[in-house]
C-alpha cells in the first residue's frame, strides 16, 4: 500500500469528516441500538475542531481522521475514524505512534472513549491505554505516558 499523507484539517472537511463518522461507527452504535442518522453527525459537528484535527488522504482520497485536543495537563484523542475499506492495514497503529511521540505530548496523561465492543479497543490496548470507567455504551480509557511506541511491521 502507498504511504498515506497527513494534513491539518480545514472547516471545509466537516461535512466529509461527519459521514466518515457516521460510515466508521455504524455497526457498533447499531448494534448497542443507539444509530440515529442525524445525531452520528449533530455529534461531530459539534466538537470538530480543526485546529486540532488531522485528515489521513492516500493518493488525494481522505480515508480518515484523528483529533488530539490539549488540555489541564493531559490531551484527549478523538474522532479517531479510519474508512473500513482501509481498516487492516496498520493505518491506526502508525498515526496512534505518530501522536503519540510528538514531543508535546510526551510525559502527557492522553483520554479517550470507544464504544462498547468495539474492535478499536484493542489496538488502544496495545499502547498501554487501560480501563478507567465504562458504562453501557463507552469505555473511558488513559493511558499516562510510557514512552513505548508500537511497531509499523
Amino acid at each position: 500500500m502507498d504511504e498515506f499523507k497527513i494534513r491539518q484539517a480545514t472547516q471545509e472537511d466537516q461535512e466529509q469528516l461527519a459521514n466518515l463518522r457516521a460510515l466508521v461507527l455504524y455497526d457498533d452504535l447499531t448494534r448497542l441500538g443507539r444509530y440515529d442518522e442525524i445525531r452520528v453527525r449533530e455529534r461531530f459537528r459539534n466538537t470538530f475542531q480543526p485546529e486540532h484535527t488531522q485528515v489521513l488522504e492516500l493518493e488525494d482520497t481522505l480515508i480518515g481522521c484523528v483529533s488530539l485536543k490539549p488540555g489541564d495537563g493531559e490531551f484527549l484523542l478523538e474522532h479517531f475514524y479510519i474508512d473500513p475499506d482501509y481498516q487492516g492495514r496498520k493505518l491506526g497503529t502508525k498515526v496512534l505512534n505518530m501522536l503519540l511521540e510528538q514531543e508535546s505530548v510526551k510525559g502527557r496523561r492522553v483520554t479517550l472513549n470507544v464504544l462498547q465492543g468495539s474492535p478499536a479497543k484493542r489496538l488502544y490496548e496495545r499502547f498501554g491505554f487501560t480501563v478507567d470507567d465504562e458504562d453501557e455504551v463507552d469505555v473511558f480509557m488513559s493511558r499516562d505516558y510510557q514512552g513505548i511506541g508500537i511497531s509499523n511491521s
